[in-house]
């Protein structure tokens, strides 16, 4: 057998299956594992997350390596058929819209739906131990400063010390709407399987466009999408 790694937007078996982020497994064309399979908060209320939590859990990482082993035995040994029957769900997870969901500031501030009404709203989904999230926050303090209260900006930190969180946001002093992330909160946006990750919502709430990742493509296209959502000043 041979190993092969693909860009995701490159790949496709990942187009076959309607797949567009990551990480997603394969055996030969058989999906073994899915983006959600690997969401951050795991099985509570019953959603997602087959392999969560995955960062250093042993039970997580074993019941991975046994799943992926057996479909790997079954192509083997020509069951092909059995295969594709333990295949894993390749339904879309990315969401219509921003959920009915209330954000919780730092401050203790609530911020429902409601509140973000007729306004692009960018939802940042980060951690303080992602190396390319403080470059993009950085980022987006600059596209906030740009479009100002036309564009809200809603940070989601996950898997990171509250502490830790709080001195950045000090430290970055951007008018953001700083959060920390919750099981709730994550599964409502689509069961987020890696950092970073940028959901955009134009003015009505509806899903205008996701960003997985940091490739070097993303704050040019981002801007591009932001920009042609804001509504003009004086609109």
């Amino acid at each position: 057998m041979r190993f092969v790694e693909e860009n995701s937007g490159d790949s496709e078996l990942a187009r076959r299956f309607g797949i567009s982020r990551y990480p997603a497994l394969f055996v030969d064309d058989v999906l073994v594992a899915t983006p959600n399979d690997f969401g951050f908060y795991g099985n509570s209320g019953g959603k997602g997350g087959r392999y969560a939590p995955w960062v250093k859990n042993a039970a997580s990482q074993e019941r991975f390596r046994t799943d992926l082993a057996r479909m790997i035995d079954l192509l083997l040994a020509g069951r092909r058929t059995e295969a594709q029957a333990n295949a894993a769900s390749a339904v879309p997870s990315e969401i219509p819209a921003l959920p009915a969901i209330t954000f919780t500031s730092l401050d203790g501030t609530a911020l429902s739906r409601d509140d973000l009404a007729g306004r692009v709203v960018l939802v940042e989904i980060w951690a303080t131990w992602c190396p390319p999230c403080r470059p993009t926050l950085s980022w987006l303090g600059e596209v906030k400063k740009k479009y100002g209260d036309r564009l809200a900006v809603v940070t989601i930190a996950i898997e990171s010390k509250e502490d830790d969180v709080r001195k950045l946001a000090g430290e970055l002093g951007f008018p953001f709407v700083w959060t920390m992330g919750t099981p709730e909160t994550i599964q409502a946006l689509g069961d987020v399987s890696a950092v970073p990750t940028m959901l955009l919502f134009d003015t009505q709430g509806r899903t205008a466009a996701t960003f997985f990742g940091a490739p070097p493509t993303l704050h040019a296209e981002a801007e591009a999408k932001i920009a042609a959502l804001v509504p003009k000043e004086g609109a």
